[in-house]
């Protein structure tokens, strides 16, 4: 349900426009996201609605539109870039004839191809269970009948859908104890680093802003970094000397996207708490990008969805390279470091953002001094 598509299956994209901003950079993404998943994209096919049609979504004059585009290119499926219901997917595979798709399968089946650690396997594969328990009733309707018999497969007139239903419940309940289990690992190894009272620093960030790249530019790591959509899906930790005196545990973490499914975002929790527990984030924006005031927009918002928002963030303005930019540092009205603008590709600026680091770590120590020198009067 959630395969790459090897083959190169073709593929329309439905974009309605709802009257939302970056609408047309919108679709740029959306035609990345289907192109990463082994989708070419014949055609994309637009249009205005001021609400979904309940039982279509794009309404029957703009279906038939599509259904026109499919017969046309010989279409296999059909990807809109919008969160379809399960009725509404049922209803329009019967009149387009082909397989349909909403944004959200798209992206879990993305994720499902990107997770490369066991922990990260398993939170897609809970993510995609609970999509997947919404839909049930897909694909079985023609063995909803009562079985008579007792035996492994159920009880005595339990139908398929409701053995299906229980064996995904289970499913579910076993992955999530397996996660805890993970979950309890990394506490005991936050434990141990906050009892060194560890400086940790969490890289943020839309996906495809540079976050990997900007980790290993600091860390010499070798961690994944490739101009695609969520390239990286692990948390990787390292820790990182910034001079003589001071050093950090840096943290690179999942990208974040515009509409990121909900679920994606439970079952990564644990993962994105190594966001939560930080004593800084570094948020790294995609400077040369038209839309980086929506993607930091569309950041901030998971950051509250996981309670992360209350932490210190320093932006980042990545690729200036792209800008013809100079590398700087921005303060606020108290002195304060505010953003850095840096080519993680190129290292320009990098050491200025090192130096940044330096000086919030040793203005956190001095902030602290001072409350513990006004504690013991």
């Amino acid at each position: 349900m959630f395969e790459r598509h090897q083959g190169g299956d073709k593929a329309v994209l439905v974009c309605l426009d709802f009257g939302e901003p970056d609408y047309l950079e919108n679709i740029e993404e959306f035609k990345l996201l289907a192109e990463g998943n082994g989708y070419e994209v014949l055609a994309v096919i637009q249009g205005k609605r001021q609400k979904p049609d309940a039982r279509l979504f794009a309404g029957s004059g703009k279906v038939e539109e599509i259904a026109a585009a499919v017969r046309a290119g010989d279409v296999q499926t059909v990807l809109f870039n919008h969160a379809l219901s399960g009725a509404q997917e049922r209803n329009l595979e019967r009149e387009l004839q082909c397989r349909v798709s909403d944004r959200v399968r798209l992206i879990l089946a993305i994720f499902g191809q990107r997770a490369r650690s066991n922990e990260g396997k398993l939170q897609v594969e809970l993510a995609q269970l609970q999509y997947h328990a919404t839909r049930l009733v897909r694909g079985w309707t023609h063995l909803e009948r009562q079985r008579g018999g007792i035996g492994a497969r159920g009880g005595p007139g339990e139908t398929q859908l409701e053995m299906d239903k229980r064996m995904l419940t289970e499913r579910v309940k076993r992955l999530k104890d397996k996660l805890a289990d993970l979950q309890k690992q990394r506490d005991t190894q936050r434990r141990a680093r906050e009892r060194s009272r560890q400086f940790s620093v969490s890289l943020v960030g839309y996906t495809n802003a540079g976050k990997s790249t900007l980790f290993n530019a600091l860390t010499h790591a070798n961690a994944y970094a490739a101009n695609q959509l969520f390239a990286t899906l692990d948390t990787t930790s390292r820790k990182l000397f910034l001079d003589t005196e001071h050093s950090l545990v840096l943290s690179d973490t999942v990208g974040f996207i515009r509409d990121l499914p909900h679920g994606l975002v439970a079952a990564f929790r644990a993962t994105l708490e190594e966001t939560v527990r930080a004593d800084l984030l570094l948020h790294v924006v995609d400077s040369a990008s038209d839309t980086r005031d929506a993607q930091i927009d569309a950041v901030n918002v998971v950051l509250k969805e996981i309670d992360a928002d209350n932490i210190s963030q320093i932006i980042v303005w990545n690729k200036i390279d792209l800008k013809e930019g100079e590398p700087a540092v921005e303060r606020d009205e108290y002195g304060r470091i505010r953003a850095v603008r840096i080519s993680a590709k190129t290292g320009l600026g990098v050491d200025m953002l090192r130096h940044a680091l330096v000086e919030e770590m040793d203005r956190r120590m001095h902030v602290r001094q001072h409350a513990q020198d006004g504690g013991s009067h």
